[in-house]
């Protein structure tokens, strides 16, 4: 099974599911540095996108920790078995595209995978979409742009983690 419906107060989340329930807007958003000049060292070394790694690195951290694998939807907690981390594309026809890469421990199947759908997603302009089966966390790499801060926006129906990035103003 992928995905079932679980008890909030059989799990460590059982307050957090409360008070997620009750908050009118249930968005908060942590602002953090990063030094990503290890990972665009493998990425130069390894022929690797920057993007692909920092992706992994997502999934690798967030598939440790088991909350990474509930979500709510709507007035209920889904547990999922999988993850995957959804990345922006910019499409061919310079708009952009979503496209989700079932997250896998082997460095080498990511990035195949990454290279297969992220290209796929550019050339037909369709999403790539595994949210019936997998937890996806969403991600956003927001290029040619300083950023000062980005702040998500709770619209309803997108309650997964979510991470954006860009180059940072001094």
């Amino acid at each position: 099974m992928c995905v079932r419906e679980i008890n909030p107060k059989e799990t460590a989340r059982a307050s957090a599911f409360e008070l997620w329930m009750k908050a009118p807007n249930p968005m908060v958003t942590f602002f953090k540095t990063y030094d990503v000049m290890p990972l665009i060292k493998v990425s130069k070394n390894r022929g690797m996108k920057f993007n692909m790694l920092l992706d992994f690195c997502i999934g690798k951290a967030a598939a440790s920790v088991k909350e990474f694998y509930l979500l709510p939807v709507g007035n209920k907690l889904m547990q999922y078995d999988k993850l995957a981390v959804n990345t922006i594309v910019a499409n061919k026809d310079g708009e952009v595209s979503s496209c989700d890469i079932a997250y896998t421990d082997s460095l080498e199947k990511f990035n195949a995978d990454y290279l297969k759908y992220t290209t796929a997603v550019h050339n037909t302009c369709i999403d790539h979409d595994l949210s019936e089966k997998y937890m996806v966390i969403g991600t956003s790499a927001i290029v040619n742009v300083e950023l000062d801060g980005a702040v998500g926006m709770n619209s309803g129906i997108f309650n997964n983690p979510f991470m954006i990035w860009g180059e940072v103003s001094h």
